[in-house]
């Protein structure tokens, strides 16, 4: 048996929104971009959504329209893929990571000690679907005392009048908060729609706008989509209808557009998100479980509280007691079954690049618990049962295997214990 770890979900209706583009003549952006737009508002309860090639770039979008500069800073989680701080990079601000809470995710208290009266955004990570403490983070940048340090640069800094709140919800699609898309709890939301998400569009991502009243979304909405495609007043769609040929350039904007040949992609899949995908990677999540819930060395991954319900994107295995060594030996064994594994992620202060700027992991040891005893598993709809039984024997051997060792390490020392000394 050989299990992929997350190969995209193609069914005939992906394949026939795909030829429809194609057999249209029109592959670049146009209507299938707007249908998808659309579909995410409504999936969402969003203002405004625009879509871009990937969420990466959504974020330099996002930080560039506000304002975000040199000397600026960005609080940031330590414990993300390295794209959340390379956005910030790209804008010559610097990243200020700090550590995460055991489900994870951003620490707001240490959110709170990072503020200084440098701040212009804090950018929280749903790490596998599980989306951040939003409540209590609108609570801290709302704070009499934090908004005081709030030092306005540009013109969208001082309408906001605060730190802005952007939720990196690349594997958060379908998350909720209070009952309602965890989308509505920060100022910008930005979705990733790479092969491995949720949903795909190969390559792509989605900016959603849920700025305060006072904002005009439709204005906001048509300058972002300007600044998808070079500061251009019209798209190529619009240019290619009859007359429509001139436009201008009024500043400098990003080559960032989605082309409607990968959002027919998505906007396939979107439409049977709530009735049949979401579903059904709860259930393969929810199958791992029961299979895994009366194994003493499994933590169980945040799912679903009073508050708060997650996307289900990845299924991030923790196991106790073990070290990052036999987690690696762990995966290995598992990946001699033919189950391919993942780990997400590597906190970004045990990369080259940010050891080169002086970020140390040291600083981060929740990230680094965390991460040491991290496996996600494949989650996905077109996993069969016969195939989650088999994912759950494997890695139920493989972890035996060293946690049996431990064991026996551990009894070995006690046998070799002098009277009255402790180990």
């Amino acid at each position: 048996m050989n299990i992929p770890f997350s190969p995209p979900f193609i069914d005939e209706a992906v394949i026939d929104e795909v030829l429809h583009t194609l057999r249209s003549k029109w592959i670049t952006t146009g209507p299938k971009v707007a249908a998808l737009e659309q579909e995410i508002v409504k999936l969402t309860s969003s203002k405004a959504a625009v879509c871009v090639n990937s969420w990466t770039s959504g974020a330099i979008l996002m930080l560039k329209w506000f304002g975000v500069k040199e000397g600026d800073e960005v609080i940031v989680p330590a414990y993300t893929y390295c794209a959340t701080a390379l956005s910030v990079l790209h804008c010559g601000a610097t990243p200020v990571m700090v550590d995460v809470n055991e489900d994870c995710c951003i620490s707001p208290e240490a959110v709170r000690k990072a503020i200084t009266p440098k701040t212009k955004a804090v950018i929280a990570v749903d790490i596998a679907g599980w989306p951040c403490d939003y409540n209590k983070l609108n609570e801290i940048i709302n704070e009499a005392e934090i908004k005081d340090l709030f030092v306005a640069e540009s013109i969208k800094q001082s309408f906001l009048n605060r730190i802005m709140l952007i939720s990196d919800a690349a594997h958060s699609l379908g998350a909720k908060i209070d009952g309602e898309a965890a989308a509505q709890k920060s100022d910008i939301t930005i979705f990733s729609f790479h092969a491995v998400k949720n949903v795909t569009t190969a390559e792509g991502g989605c900016i959603c706008l849920n700025l305060p009243d006072h904002f005009d979304t439709a204005s906001e909405y048509k300058y972002l989509r300007m600044y998808t495609l070079n500061g251009q007043t019209k798209d190529a769609f619009s240019k290619s209808l009859g007359g429509g040929w001139k436009y201008d350039i009024i500043f400098q904007g990003l080559k960032i557009n989605m082309p409607d040949i990968c959002a027919a992609i998505g906007l396939a899949q979107i439409k049977q998100y709530e009735t049949h995908l979401l579903p059904a990677r709860k259930q393969v999540a929810l199958k791992y479980c029961d299979g895994f819930k009366g194994m003493d060395w499994f933590v169980p991954p945040s799912l679903k509280d009073e508050t708060r319900e997650s996307s289900y994107h990845l299924f991030p295995l923790r196991i106790k007691n073990i070290t990052e060594e036999q987690r690696d030996q762990i995966i290995e064994d598992i990946t001699a079954t033919a189950v391919t594994v993942n780990v997400h992620f590597i906190p970004m202060p045990m990369l080259t690049y940010f050891k080169k700027l002086g970020y140390r992991i040291a600083n981060y040891p929740m990230a680094y618990k965390q991460y040491a005893c991290e496996i996600s598993l494949p989650i996905y709809p077109q996993l069969t049962d016969e195939e989650i039984a088999f994912i759950i024997a494997s890695v139920t051997a493989a972890v035996e295997k060293q946690v049996g060792n431990n064991q026996a390490l551990d009894l070995g020392m006690e046998s070799l214990k002098p009277a009255g000394i402790d180990f």
